[in-house]
């Protein structure tokens, strides 16, 4: 190892930038070089990307500049794609250079899984990044325009979400509530326009509490959201699905939110992944490197009842967390801890003041729910960026 050890770190989503802000406050000066390495020079807040896709929010307010958030004397950024990693060899290979490191940390976010279902890579959009809500938005607000110069294509004015769970619910939401905006002002008769959420499991938003998914469901579909729950897609193609049941639903707008994998990348670097994602060991190390972190949504971690825990925001932050704390003890030759998830809630929102959650053992819906959403989300702007971040981007 060299004399001062390298640390590299892949990714500033949730689970790498809380793994970077703790390393810079806890590591003494010259106790260890960090590096940041990511795609963009900023950190968007993935909660939030369903506001924008719909167009009720600006895409500027789901994200963060990096240099805003990290203390370039303590933190190099390095702003990159990843396209190799070489555990072997202690290298990660980038567009335009190699990094060697002694411990690395790879959070790199997952990607769609489309579970091989035809047309959907090819057809489907998703919202997975700033850039791909920006599209999202414009090609929403397109299919509008080109209604009224060919009113006879109602095609255009229907849109299909698949996938019923947290992402695809609250995208829906936003949805619904942009229509009537979009309607008035490009003077469309509301009626026409049709949103359907198709979902192959048995409910939507599969692990909530029943009598809230109900309640969900009705606030939608009083929004005029049609449910098929159920129901498989059996394909995509440029101009709509063919369901499981040989049903053919004509649209020119499908945004698939059907789930996530890990990213590919971990799985070509040769460790034992499923879909993308590592069975990680308590610590949170990839099995057989001990100097391998692994967080996020390419981490895999279980229950006491050996289900798989979704690849959430909050366990994502929590691993950042401990993985700092595993990475400073590991240079220090201190025993490192147990990776212990605390669940504190889950809040999906339903639009504008309308949401569903459980925090702790109470149920939440409605306005106390949304109200819920709100602190949940200027927390986390909190525990990044402090007060500053809040008032720059908290919504009041």
């Amino acid at each position: 190892m060299s004399t001062v050890p390298r640390i590299v770190i892949l990714g500033a989503g949730y689970g790498g930038v809380l793994t970077a802000l703790r390393l810079q406050k806890e590591l003494n000066y010259n106790e260890a070089n960090v590096t940041l390495v990511n795609k963009h020079d900023y950190h968007y807040i993935t909660t939030h990307l369903h506001m924008p896709a719909a167009g009720t929010d600006n895409p500027e307010n789901a994200r963060v500049s990096i240099s805003k958030l990290i203390d370039e004397f303590k933190i190099d950024f390095v702003k990159s794609t990843v396209v190799q990693i070489k555990p072997q060899e202690g290298k990660v290979v980038l567009e335009d250079g190699t990094l060697s490191y002694d411990y690395l940390v790879i959070g790199l976010g997952g990607e769609s899984e489309t579970f091989g279902i035809p047309g959907l890579k090819e057809y489907a959009m998703n919202i997975r990044s700033i850039n791909s809500v920006r599209l999202i938005r414009e090609h929403i607000e397109y299919q509008f325009a080109k209604f009224k110069r060919e009113p006879e294509r109602k095609d255009y004015l229907t849109f299909i979400v698949g996938g019923a769970g947290f992402t695809g619910i609250e995208f829906i939401g936003e949805l619904a509530d942009r229509i009537p905006e979009l309607c008035k002002e490009f003077d469309v008769d509301p009626a026409l326009v049709k949103i359907y959420n198709i979902e192959a499991a048995p409910t939507a938003l599969p692990g909530f509490d029943p009598e809230l998914v109900e309640y969900a469901m009705q606030v939608l579909t009083n929004k005029g959201v049609t449910f098929k729950i159920a129901t498989a897609i059996k394909e995509c193609m440029p101009d709509g699905v063919i369901l499981a049941d040989g049903e053919t639903i004509k649209a020119s707008t499908v945004i698939w939110t059907g789930g996530i994998r890990g990213n590919h990348l971990v799985e070509q670097a040769g460790f034992e992944a499923m879909r993308g994602r590592v069975k990680v060991d308590p610590q949170l190390r990839a099995p057989g490197y001990d100097n391998v972190f692994i967080i996020g949504d390419c981490s895999l971690i279980f229950n006491d009842q050996g289900r798989p825990f979704p690849p959430t925001a909050q366990i994502a932050m929590q691993q950042g967390i401990t993985t700092a704390s595993n990475l400073v003890a590991a240079i220090r030759n201190q025993p490192l801890k147990e990776f212990k998830p605390s669940i504190k809630g889950t809040v999906a929102s339903l639009g504008k003041g309308e949401a569903i959650g459980v925090v702790g053992s109470r149920k939440l819906k409605g306005g106390t729910a949304a109200m819920m959403k709100k602190i949940i989300d200027m927390r986390y702007l909190y525990i990044i960026g402090g007060i500053p971040l809040v008032l720059k981007k908290g919504k009041f």
